[in-house]
């Protein structure tokens, strides 16, 4: 981390902030305004205490580390390169000429150093070593990022464990539940590869050999959460871009092994014959995700530098540094997704989308159905079977990034005839489905020309509002958006009462002045004029086998809370808000400056 805070500081990415904060919603709430600003930079954090339990920490917290696309470059390079050399390596064609030969040889030689290096003796993560009763979770600064959070949480842990024949290794990024000093919880998900190992060790009637790494080479954290088919150990991605081995040392009280540089490393073993419920915990989704039963690490060890730093990150709603991680993500994996979609172009998740609940791609059209052919590969592909709602659009269309001119190029192309609602896998972070972890799948094929006519009436907001509270007192705000364009969106906020069904029934005879109506809750601080905040929450909360109704030319979207009216049988989840009174002492304090209208835009 030492190397890591140097970079930051070179090139200007870095404040050190020395007042006295809290690990419980202080630090988090700070690291979580600060990476909402244009210019952003990483935190370290040198006053570190727990209140609650009378503590001061001599363990700076560190947060934010990827808070820009410039701290991405850094510790991780330029995503459009590396994507290009990987798919070099995909293209690679046996040599036929000398010079041929030569580069060929050059990239397979670089390919040695992907595979990482275990070393003999101690590492650095190992300068202090506790054992038993001495290693406690305790001594650590581990944060409480929300209120409603059901304990600390570990928020960028290194969790490295193996097969239970040895011959396969993973590392992955999860959430992890402090409940006691010696007891971690492990929220790795049913799709997730160390998931997998758990079932073979539990089918075999063993204990699971898990180690936690903290801190250390950003750059292991990312890989951690990259998208990788199942089998390849993510520290050889590591190796692939760095172009050097990731250098490894033996854990202290398991066989698992850990890269020398991890500031802290939390070692202990999983008894697969017990869970405990975890949670809730505010995600990335903006929502708190609900309790369930999950495995838990017994610890057996602590060890770490002489000198650690505490790693951490903040997770609710967007804009969050999974959205520079994520970018990034998107540039380098881009050719391994034309393999299983090879007529791909690009593709596109905003982070407002919250990555697995929306993407845009762009594709090379050849024939009627193509998109719809796409849309199931991209369902059928790893992580990418977790995206919910899918638009593609042909090769003539802008820039996906561009969000105004794709905007209104999708809206001139929407067809109802070529819309696509299944169903499959959703992540399990998923709350607005009806079962846990399956859900609605929409897919827009806009690949086509522009639809001819508009179809409708067009209305002032005024004059549409005025119309609509004649019919129903629940309506309360109304704003449309992209009126030039031949599907117009009506977004309405609404006192719910009943299910949403009937006042779109209700609301039947305005549809010759309406051709997308997306209906959200008056309360949850929803604003019809806050269009990021929107597509968040819409996305978020619409599962498109429930609440997508369609009336000749119109599409009816209903993006409100469910509940009972639903028949909603699972506990809808609270936002993700920040505590008011944190808020207020950080700004008395001077610590955070920060306009109503800044708090009103990103919702806090």
């Amino acid at each position: 981390m030492k190397e890591a805070i140097e970079l930051l500081k070179k090139h200007n990415l870095l404040k050190i902030i020395d007042d006295e904060l809290d690990i419980y919603l202080e630090i988090p709430h700070i690291a979580y305004i600060e990476v909402k600003k244009e210019d952003s930079k990483a935190l370290l954090f040198t006053n570190v205490v727990d209140k609650k339990n009378n503590k001061k920490f001599d363990i700076p917290v560190l947060m934010n580390v990827f808070g820009s696309k410039k701290a991405v470059e850094l510790f991780i390079g330029d995503g459009d390169k590396i994507g290009k050399e990987i798919e070099s390596l995909l293209k690679m064609k046996p040599p036929t000429t000398f010079s041929e030969k030569l580069s060929t040889f050059g990239k397979l030689f670089a390919l040695k150093n992907t595979i990482p290096k275990k070393l003999k003796g101690k590492g650095e993560c190992q300068e202090v070593i506790k054992l038993g009763s001495e290693a406690k979770l305790s001594d650590l600064p581990i944060l409480t990022t929300w209120e409603q959070d059901g304990g600390p949480f570990i928020t960028m842990g290194q969790v490295y464990t193996t097969s239970l024949n040895g011959e396969m290794k993973n590392l992955g990024m999860y959430r992890l539940q402090v409940y006691d000093d010696n007891t971690l919880g492990m929220h790795w998900q049913i799709h997730k590869d160390s998931n997998h190992f758990f079932h073979e060790y539990k089918k075999a009637g063993k204990k699971m050999p898990v180690s936690v790494g903290i801190g250390g080479d950003p750059m292991y954290i990312w890989c951690g959460q990259a998208p990788l088919p199942i089998g390849i150990f993510e520290l050889m991605l590591y190796g692939f871009v760095k172009n050097k081995n990731a250098q490894l040392v033996k854990s202290i009280t398991n066989d698992i092994y850990v890269p020398k540089d991890n500031d802290f490393i939390i070692e202990g073993f999983v008894d697969t014959s017990k869970m405990r419920i975890e949670g809730p915990f505010g995600d990335h989704t903006g929502y708190y995700t609900l309790e369930e039963e999950y495995p838990f690490l017994e610890v057996t060890a602590i060890t770490h530098k002489k000198k650690p730093t505490y790693l951490a990150t903040v997770v609710g709603k967007p804009p969050l540094e999974d959205k520079y991680m994520g970018f990034a993500t998107e540039r380098i994996f881009l050719p391994l997704l034309k393999t299983t979609a090879p007529d791909l172009i690009d593709y596109y998740m905003p982070e407002n989308g919250v990555f697995h609940n929306l993407i845009l791609a762009k594709i090379k059209t050849l024939y009627p159905g193509h998109a719809s052919q796409m849309m199931h590969a991209f369902w059928g592909v790893g992580q990418m079977s977790f995206v919910k709602h899918a638009i593609f659009v042909n090769e003539d269309a802008p820039e996906l990034e561009d969000h105004k001119a794709i905007t209104e190029y999708i809206l001139n192309r929407i067809n109802i005839e070529d819309m696509l609602i299944s169903k499959g896998v959703v992540d399990a972070l998923d709350h607005s489905s009806p079962k846990f972890a399956i859900g609605g799948k929409l897919g827009l094929d806009c690949t086509g020309e522009e639809i001819k006519e508009l179809g409708i009436t067009l209305l002032s907001d005024s004059e549409l509002l005025e119309k609509m509270q004649k019919i129903s007192d629940e309506v309360k705000s109304l704003k449309q958006y992209f009126t030039h364009t031949k599907n117009p969106i009506t977004v309405i906020t609404v006192d719910k009462k009943r299910s949403q069904k009937y006042l779109i029934e209700d609301l039947k005879p305005l549809f010759e002045h309406i051709k997308i109506l997306v209906i959200v809750d008056a309360a949850n601080q929803n604003d019809v004029e806050n269009a990021y905040m929107l597509i968040w929450r819409v996305v978020n909360n619409i599962d498109s086998n429930r609440d997508i109704y369609i009336e000749n030319n119109t599409i009816s979207i209903d993006a409100t809370n469910k509940n009972s009216y639903d028949n909603f049988k699972r506990r809808w989840p609270d936002d993700v808000d920040c505590n008011k009174e944190v808020l207020q002492s950080l700004k008395q304090r001077g610590i955070i400056d920060i306009s109503l209208e800044f708090e009103k835009k990103f919702q806090l």
